[in-house]
């Protein structure tokens, strides 16, 4: 980061004033940190309703209180009180793409942003640090009654009843120390609500870039699928690589209604100096239905365990996910399956590829309740190390609390066989180019799950981590 961007002094200013150098083009922030008077600022910065900085106050005296976890790559290393928690880009939301200052215009149409629109997607969300800078939704998905916007205008608007009965409600601050911290710092994100019936038949999508060394981003999703509707969400996520360490302490909340379809992608790519402590959970009511589709290449630590809560009887969840780990990386995944009605199913397929010593772990959690009869479970996780420096761990936990179920889990860790390998060279195919299709091989019932600039975005990702230019 250049020395221009750095706080006025002023032995009269607050350390967490908004005020910055005029020749500071790109952002304001606030300084490194994490206490009361933090929090009340970020919130006065928004205009906060009440009950919002009631719940930032709450949740920072529970993240006060709670401990990292003690399984799982060691983050002890992480200090919050050296991560910038907010970080405002020097710009008001735009509805129009043209109207989106050029320096963060260009760091978007890098990502493929504006390529993204002209793929015909229903609506398009982007955010650039702390604060959404772009959103925009097709007039044809306005007119069914579909809500796409961005979350502080969903929370003062008059969606703002609605937003208040579930945010913070799926995953509530208790749930563990960085759920807790986002409550307190939160800031962006997105909000959707489609309407009962409505089938939006294209996806929407929404983009977040942390672009500030140092900085943690903290946005917050929560999609709401009313009863017999359906809709695809895409999201994606990247960081330019610093050498100090960034924080990503986002929070997904999805609510699958009676009859309704919610497809949740995600393609992460985050730089390796990024510790993503992320949280996702859907609960999914009577013959809904829940798809996860995750892709995880970033980040030196992940915390990532999408979870679904089947509520309702006949409701079912697929989730299908993949992570790569190359040098200096652990990445602890995997999803979580909570059966409380009659007749769930739930599908876990997890994929890992580790390189170079990147480590893997895949944590598969099952819950079936005593109440949940008749329930169906299947769990697979296959690894794949690439060479003899790398690790991959699977650790499955399951609590069946009835008989009347059907549950089974498999697991494979396995290298790439030298007879694979010698074939394909036969073929006039050099040692490299065999791998990287071996494994890209390995890797297709994920991408072919996705849509297909976000299958071709995944399978560039994984060249790039073969070769080491990651």
């Amino acid at each position: 980061m250049s020395e221009e961007k750095t706080q006025v002094a002023d032995i009269n200013t607050s350390r967490y004033d908004f005020k910055y150098e005029e020749s500071d083009k790109d952002f304001y922030k606030v300084e490194k940190g994490l206490d009361e008077e933090l929090v009340l600022r970020i919130s006065e910065e928004k205009k906060d309703p009440e009950w919002i900085k009631e719940l930032r106050l709450k949740s920072l005296k529970i993240f006060n209180g709670l401990k990292d976890p003690d399984w799982g790559p060691d983050i002890s290393d992480l200090d919050v009180q050296q991560i910038v928690h907010y970080v405002k880009p020097k710009t008001e939301m735009a509805a129009k793409w043209e109207d989106v200052p050029d320096d963060i215009k260009e760091t978007f149409e890098k990502l493929g942003i504006p390529e993204a629109e002209r793929q015909s997607l229903a609506g398009v969300g982007a955010q650039y640090d702390s604060e959404v800078v772009y959103h925009n939704v097709k007039e044809e998905v306005e007119k069914q009654g579909v809500i796409y916007t961005d979350m502080e205008s969903a929370i003062k608007g008059e969606w703002g009843d609605m937003v208040k009965e579930y945010f913070m409600k799926v995953i509530p601050p208790t749930d563990h120390r960085y759920a807790a911290l986002h409550g307190a710092v939160w800031s962006g994100g997105s909000f959707v609500y489609v309407p009962k019936g409505v089938k939006v038949s294209v996806p929407l999508q929404s983009y977040f870039r942390l672009n500030a060394a140092g900085a943690g981003q903290f946005e917050h999703t929560l999609i709401i699928v009313d009863e017999g509707a359906d809709v695809h969400f895409i999201e994606g996520c990247s960081a330019p690589k610093y050498n100090v360490a960034n924080l990503h302490a986002g929070c997904v909340e999805l609510v699958v209604k009676k009859n309704a379809h919610l497809r949740y992608s995600t393609i992460e790519n985050w730089s390796k100096n990024m510790y993503n402590l992320n949280s996702k959970r859907a609960i999914v009511d009577d013959y809904g239905k829940m798809e996860w589709v995750s892709g995880s290449f970033g980040s030196h630590i992940s915390y990532l365990y999408p979870t679904t809560i089947l509520k309702g009887d006949h409701s079912l969840c697929e989730y299908t996910g993949i992570t790569f780990s190359g040098k200096g990386q652990a990445l602890d995944t995997g999803a979580k399956m909570i059966h409380i009605g009659k007749y769930t199913s739930s599908v876990i397929n997890s994929k890992s590829i580790s390189k170079s010593g990147g480590r893997n772990t895949l944590r598969s959690s099952i819950v079936v309740n005593k109440e949940a009869k008749h329930s169906k479970v299947s769990v697979n996780c296959d690894s794949l190390m690439l060479d003899d420096q790398s690790n991959s761990d699977t650790i499955p936990a399951m609590n069946i609390m009835t008989d009347d179920c059907d549950v089974g889990h498999e697991a494979k860790i396995g290298r790439i066989s030298n007879k694979a390998i010698f074939y394909l060279m036969s073929r006039g195919i050099s040692e490299d180019e065999a791998r990287a299709m071996i494994v890209s091989g390995f890797a297709n019932p994920v991408r072919k799950e996705l849509p297909l600039e976000y299958a071709v975005e995944m399978n560039n990702l994984i060249n790039l981590e073969m070769k080491g230019t990651l």
